[in-house]
């Protein structure tokens, strides 16, 4: 199974993400990309790739341990930028040193349960909402406009509150735009 730890924002900041992606949209070179799905909107704090089944109740223990260690704290969805031609995403604001620590105690929670991360312990943790993708084929897809729209766009504020362990399910059937599958496996309160 592949999992990942992250942070969900509410239901009222990806109502607002998806007015601004929906504007984005409309945009002169959007059919280029490949959009995300309001499901799959997350910031990711540690991705594991594939977890065998016998790691994952330790895997589980170790990142509530983590989160019990961490205090909420508040962010908003605000701005976004773009990793080359790759990535179009939304950026985050508030107590993002608080959100790098609990990243780097997701990251130490799957050392400690035995899994070799498949994420990038080794990169600056940059958190970030993919949004779209450019497409593998045909023409690049200029990302910077899309990015520029952006800059401007600030989501409502919330408290932080909980860690999740998320299932990613990979596409399946092999049909053009099908996106993975998110499932919370399981989500723990940030304090005591």
């Amino acid at each position: 199974m592949r999992f990942f730890a992250a942070v969900l924002p509410p239901r009222v900041a990806i109502e607002e993400l998806a007015a601004e992606v929906a504007a984005l949209r409309r945009l002169s070179g959007a059919d280029r990309l490949r959009w995300t799905g309001r499901p799959g909107w997350h910031f990711t704090l540690a991705f594991y790739g594939e977890v065998a089944d016998e790691l994952v109740p330790e895997l589980r223990l170790r990142l509530e341990r983590a989160a019990h260690r961490h205090h909420p704290y508040e962010m908003w969805i605000k701005g976004g930028g773009h990793f080359g031609d790759r990535a179009l995403w939304a950026g985050v604001a508030g107590d993002r040193e608080a959100m790098r620590h609990l990243a780097g105690s997701a990251e130490a929670a799957a050392r400690k349960a035995g899994l070799v991360s498949a994420g990038h312990a080794h990169r600056p943790y940059h958190p970030h909402l993919t949004i779209a993708r450019g497409r593998d084929r045909g023409a690049r897809a200029h990302l910077a406009p899309f990015a520029a729209v952006l800059d401007a766009f600030e989501s409502s504020g919330w408290t932080v509150g909980e860690l999740a362990l998320v299932r990613s399910n990979l596409p399946v059937s092999g049909a053009p735009g099908e996106q993975p599958r998110y499932e919370t496996e399981a989500a723990w309160p940030l304090g005591r």
